[in-house]
């Protein structure tokens, strides 16, 4: 074979220029996918537990509920269903992201009797829910909606005046563009018992798998000082391979 045919066979280098262009591109996609389709968040409360735990760090679909869109038609957009697990933005604390199961979807008629969940007069099977007993008996959590919220309760007082407007035959009623959700571990979680209706532009969208999970206290995500902050990222530093829970890695959230 010549010099000639060894010319040929030789396929042509990449360029620096087309190199840059090409990782360019890459970054630019990485991009978009992280501000307009993806979001990480961090489960901060164990109102979710055992479906969610503190620490778990998960990746949020943010588009799959959103209106379909012409520049993005390879997303597969559905509607929200009952069972789904959603990050909003919180009804009582509009800065504040939250993650609930949807139990009632418009029309839905809601209610509890001795923790059970009832919806359309059906008693739902709940696999999902965990019951600690960390509580005694509380008739309103439990009964949703047949008892008053007590006078002395973190039931936000708007969520007070407008409870029994949608109440008809003992059972909350869902009204038009809005969902009712409850957290998974019933006894602690401070969710739609307590603040209201869901509206449905407060849904930012779906947890779709752990990326990444690690043993964090209960009362992490409350602090507030910067050297408790600060200690706690060392330790993180030190213990990322004993602590955190390998297990949950790329569990995808149901």
């Amino acid at each position: 074979m010549g010099k000639e045919d060894k010319r040929e066979d030789e396929k042509p280098r990449e360029t620096t220029v087309e190199f840059l262009a090409s990782l360019a591109g890459v970054l630019v996609t990485g991009l978009f996918i992280i501000t307009f389709v993806v979001q990480a968040f961090e489960i901060p409360s164990s109102s979710m537990e055992n479906t969610l735990l503190i620490g778990d760090h998960v990746f949020v679909n943010r588009v799959q509920f959103s209106p379909p869109t012409h520049w993005a038609l390879f997303i597969p957009y559905r509607q929200l269903h009952r069972q789904d697990v959603v990050v909003f933005l919180s009804p009582a604390e509009p800065d504040l992201y939250v993650v609930k199961r949807i139990i009632g979807i418009p029309g839905d008629r809601i209610h509890l009797r001795d923790g059970v969940v009832y919806r359309n007069g059906e008693k739902l099977n709940e696999p999902y829910v965990l019951n600690t007993g960390a509580d005694s008996y509380n008739p309103y959590r439990d009964n949703f909606p047949t008892v008053p919220p007590p006078e002395y309760s973190n039931v936000t007082d708007l969520w007070k005046l407008m409870l029994p407007q949608h109440i008809e035959n003992g059972e909350l009623v869902v009204p038009p563009d809005n969902y009712f959700a409850m957290g998974d571990h019933r006894d602690v979680s401070y969710d739609g018992r307590y603040w209201g209706f869901i509206p449905k532009e407060n849904i930012i969208g779906r947890p779709m798998f752990i990326y990444w999970s690690f043993e964090t206290p209960e009362n992490q995500y409350q602090q507030r000082e910067i050297g408790q902050r600060i200690s706690f990222l060392f330790h993180v530093v030190i213990h990322f391979f004993d602590e955190t829970r390998w297990r949950r890695t790329l569990k995808v959230v149901r």
